[in-house]
């Protein structure tokens, strides 16, 4: 299958102000700071963006401020997901109007839903647009498991699906998916410490909430896969591999948000219920980003 999308894409965070305000100049920046790092796309309102603490009116403002500064750049996905089909139906309709590349549909996370039910949801949003779905696949969260063959048989019956992002973290789930359905679905992994596995198993690409804090550097090791260069990937992810692992090992938003705030680029703390992160897990996380001084210059 060609795919149209593919590569590193950033799932970006969202910057919040003092006042607990979306932070609009910081996330323009921010989106430039993927984009000049050499991003194969952006992601807004996704799970790294903390999209289940917004609401609806905030989704749409972010998603329109993404796509605006993107201007065409990259392409946009726009995480439309929601508690309710009506709802995620309207911010598809809205994303999609906006001017989103892609939609990214999670399932509703709070009441785990059936097979039945989670399929007929899916096929509603997928049916009320026109532009292509990426299934949004993240059983920690919504308590429901998309297999490789539910995902496959989706694909078949629905044209416009045509993406999955796995975050199942299951490389066994996900060489199913490239191998077994490879032919009508392109499979993202959502798991930022599995890049050098999926793309080596033959992913579409990754999407990584990562890439907010090391864009070029994971942008050079999916280049140097891609070439067949796995030597270099393998030099460079060990470079890279213990603020990832530091990054992986605490609570993702937080993690990211420290990150980005050692490396000079400050987009606040996570919007509670979430809180920051203990001292002494930014004190690590700030010395590894400190020893990788090109992360600090990329502003």
């Amino acid at each position: 299958m060609s795919s149209q999308l593919s590569g590193v894409l950033t799932a970006l965070a969202t910057p919040f102000a003092s006042d607990g305000e979306i932070d609009e100049k910081a996330l323009r920046r921010l989106v430039d700071r993927s984009i000049d790092g050499g991003v194969d796309g952006v992601v807004a309102c996704g799970s790294t963006g903390e999209f289940a603490a917004m609401s609806a009116a905030e989704r749409r403002h972010l998603v329109e401020t993404v796509i605006d500064q993107a201007a065409g750049r990259v392409p946009v996905v726009a995480q439309t997901g929601a508690l309710s089909t009506k709802e995620a139906v309207g911010l598809s309709r809205h994303a999609q109007a906006a001017g989103a590349s892609v939609l990214m549909v999670v399932t509703p996370y709070y009441e785990p839903l059936t097979l039945d039910e989670t399929l007929h949801y899916l096929r509603t949003v997928a049916d009320a647009v026109d532009i292509p779905i990426m299934l949004y696949n993240l059983p920690g969260a919504t308590g429901v498991n998309l297999s490789p063959d539910i995902v496959g048989r989706l694909a078949r019956e629905v044209d416009n699906i045509q993406y999955i992002k796995d975050t199942s973290a299951d490389m066994a789930q996900a060489g199913q998916l490239i191998h077994r359905h490879g032919d009508v679905i392109s499979t993202f992994i959502g798991w930022d410490s599995l890049l050098l596995q999926a793309i080596t198993e033959g992913a579409a690409g990754v999407m990584a909430g990562t890439a907010n804090v090391m864009p070029a550097e994971l942008v050079s090791i999916h280049r140097a896969l891609r070439a067949g260069d796995l030597e270099r990937a393998r030099v460079e992810w060990a470079r890279i591999y213990p603020l990832m692992d530091a990054i992986m090992s605490a609570p993702f938003i937080p993690a990211i948000k420290a990150a980005l705030d050692a490396a000079g680029f400050p987009v606040g703390g996570p919007r509670e219920p979430l809180l920051g992160l203990d001292a002494g897990t930014i004190a690590r996380i700030s010395s590894l980003v400190q020893a990788l001084p090109q992360l600090s210059a990329a502003r």
